[in-house]
Formats: structure tokens, sequence, C-alpha cells
């Protein structure tokens, strides 16, 4: 019973969310879920409603929480362009008064503090692959700067509460990530393709297709947070998690159809503005610190997603 910790997951009812609260419950941990329920279901949760262990919350993180808890995991923020720009200025206040408020939090009752940040915070990148050590090329004045440049501010909250207040922080910097629970209409790449070759529409790809995407499985993530959070506490990182292999998005296109066996043909659009041609994660630190690096392979993970999917359909 001592090892039993209690945890705070915000966001626990998103599609990342709702996995680590049921990863955290699986170790037997006290799970409460707080979620304002923008883009994140009762649905995700309904199967962990039951378990005397897991409380559910309504709450934004925009205004103070008040619990006592050990760990909390700040996953709360829309995190795909159509739920992101939707409200630009609510998504920056979602990043930045979140992360004030979870910090103030941790920092009055001593809890350990863990922040989903993005590989957004690299922009549109000018080096390839992307380490934790490049600073970025983002437009701050775009219409994706209110999550790239919210979540970089999450950032330097998390290390100046680090550094002036002694809060022992967890950094995590999430590439493309996808799997069941992932909202059918989030206009991410994979849950669109997925959507549109189950009903045998033209799949649309913005650009000429030739733009890289890496793609993790979410429980290979999932297993890279409660990682990085159980990590000594000199590792604060920030540290990619994610998985180096690179596709193109015409090949997942091609993959889905394929999977899904689906008659669906290929269109093209103009390409989003500051959408990033390239993205990939080195993970040096993620293998040398926390022992992680992804297991499930591209086409074993989207049968898994496209099974998840077919029942929407």
């Amino acid at each position: 019973m001592h090892m039993r910790k209690r945890i705070l997951v915000t966001g626990g009812a998103g599609f990342l969310g709702s996995h680590l609260c049921e990863r955290l419950l699986n170790e037997g941990h006290d799970v409460i879920c707080a979620d304002n329920f923008f883009t994140g279901s009762k649905d995700n949760i309904r199967h962990l409603l039951d378990n005397p262990y897991f409380e559910l919350m309504r709450h934004d993180v925009t205004f103070p929480l008040f619990v006592e808890v050990d760990e909390i995991y700040n996953l709360a923020c829309p995190a795909s362009p159509i739920h992101y720009q939707h409200d630009p200025v609510q998504t920056t206040k979602t990043s930045v008064h979140g992360a004030i408020n979870v910090l103030g939090l941790a920092k009055r009752v001593g809890a350990k503090v863990f922040q989903a940040s993005t590989s957004e915070v690299y922009g549109d990148p000018e080096i390839h692959p992307q380490p934790e050590e490049y600073r970025g090329n983002v437009n701050p004045i775009g219409p994706r700067a209110c999550y790239d440049e919210g979540k970089r501010c999450a950032e330097t909250l998390f290390f100046d509460y680090h550094r002036q207040h002694g809060v022992n922080i967890r950094v995590a910097r999430i590439f493309n990530t996808y799997g069941p629970r992932m909202h059918p209409n989030d206009g991410r790449v994979v849950s669109n393709f997925i959507m549109q070759a189950l009903r045998n529409e033209p799949i649309t790809i913005y650009g000429d297709g030739s733009q890289t995407r890496s793609f993790c499985y979410c429980s290979d993530l999932i297993d890279g947070f409660v990682r990085l959070m159980a990590a000594d506490n000199a590792v604060t990182g920030p540290i990619n998690l994610g998985n180096p292999g690179e596709f193109t998005i015409k090949q997942l296109a091609e993959m889905v159809i394929e999977l899904t066996n689906s008659k669906s043909t290929l269109t093209f659009e103009d390409l989003p503005v500051d959408d990033p041609l390239q993205r990939k994660p080195i993970i040096d630190k993620a293998q040398k610190h926390l022992e992680w690096e992804p297991k499930i392979k591209l086409e074993d993970g989207l049968k898994k997603t496209i099974a998840f999917f077919e029942k929407m359909v």
C-alpha cells in the first residue's frame, strides 16, 4: 500500500490522457482525471469509472486546482490544428495559465510534475532530424503560434519554477502519436486518412505528399511518459519521445489504403501556412536515460487504430 501514489492527470479524458490514466491504475495508483471535455470525452474513460481508485473531475486548468497529490501529469491542451485554432486565445491560456496552475500546485504540495510538450516547439525545422538542443524555427505571429509558442512558454515556466523554486519537473517533447481513442474529426493525418479510407472517400494530402512525419503508437509513448516520471531527479528533460522511423505523408496514405482495402484515391491540396516539412526525433537521450525506444511498427499500430475507427463508420 505504501507504494500507491496519488496522481493527477490533467486532460485525462483525452486521447493520450485516457491511456495514461489506464496505465497508472494498472500499476496500482490512485488517479484523479481532470478535464474540461473540450476535446476529451467521457467515452474514453467510461471503462474506468467503476474503478474505486479513479476519480473524474470536470475542471479547466486555466483555473487553479486544489488537490493533494504526489505526481502531476499535465496533458491539458488541444493538440490538433482544427481544435487549437478554433479558439487560439484559449489555447494559449491553456498552455500558459495551465502551466502556472499545475506548477503552483506542485510547489504547494511538493509534487513531481510532468509537462507534455511537443515537437511543434521546433517549428518548421532547419535541422533534421531534431535534437533537444535545437531551439526551433517558429513563426510567433502565424496561425499555429497559439500552440507552438504556448508550449514553448510552458517549457520556460517549468524550467524557471525548477530553478527558482526547486520544483521537481519532467518535460517531454512529443512527436506525432496515433492509436485508438484519437478524435475522428481532429484533422490529424492518421485519423483523417483512416476515416476517409474507411468511407472510400478521396484521401486529402496537403502539399505534394513528400513531407515527412514520424509516427509513434500510443502505448509506446505512454511507456516513455512513465519512465521519464520515474527517472532520476537530474533527468528533467526536455526529452524527445517519438518514433524515429520516418515516412512521407504519401507513404502513410498508401499504407492506410492497403490496410483498409479501400477504393480511395489520392487528392492534393495546398499546404497549410507554417506546416512543417520534416519531423523526425533524435531519441538518444530517451534511450540513454530512460532505456526507452518504440517497439510497435507503423503497420501493426495502424491495424489496431483502424480496428478502433471501423466501429464508427
